[in-house]
């Protein structure tokens, strides 16, 4: 059985601030798996905990996307003192140590993240017979009216 379809079209609240977080992988030299599977592997025991301890931890949601080199992990936090916490948390911080052991001095794997601070008001969605997907787990998803029918009018709606 799939992920329930939402037939027509919805949106999302954006009536608070939150965090955009896109963290990675590039897998440089492909042969060199020793260096860049134990960095690959570090992520699961992360999103694991992230979805056990969601609520205290302010972790909203995330999507996952691998290339043939690359991976990027699009999370949702309610704030940046949730988000940088939870990198000084012991699971991360673990993480982080035994990748500078292990593969930092190598240019066989690289890693990489940024951070985007959304002001409420500030960001919109739209959602065509989609199952829940990004901010629509993040955020409050809600059928489109016609105070929303716009990307314009969904920005203005909480400003």
């Amino acid at each position: 059985m799939g992920k329930q379809i939402f037939h027509g079209r919805y949106t999302t609240e954006n009536d608070e601030d939150m965090v955009v977080f896109l963290i990675g992988m590039r897998i440089n030299r492909r042969l060199a798996v020793h260096k860049w599977l134990p960095v690959f592997t570090a992520m699961p025991g992360m999103i694991k905990e992230l979805y056990t301890h969601q609520e205290e931890l302010g972790f909203l949601a995330m999507e996952n996307y691998f290339g043939l080199r690359t991976t990027v992990m699009i999370q949702y936090w309610q704030s940046t003192e949730h988000l940088l916490n939870y990198a000084r948390g012991q699971k991360h911080l673990a993480a982080w140590q035994a990748f500078n052991q292990k593969a930092s001095a190598t240019n066989a794997v690289g890693i990489y993240h940024e951070t985007y601070v959304v002001p409420k008001g500030n960001y919109e969605s739209i959602y065509g017979n989609m199952p829940l997907y990004g901010l629509g787990k993040a955020r409050k998803h809600i059928p489109i009216t016609k105070e929303r029918i716009t990307a314009s009018k969904r920005l203005k709606a909480q400003k």
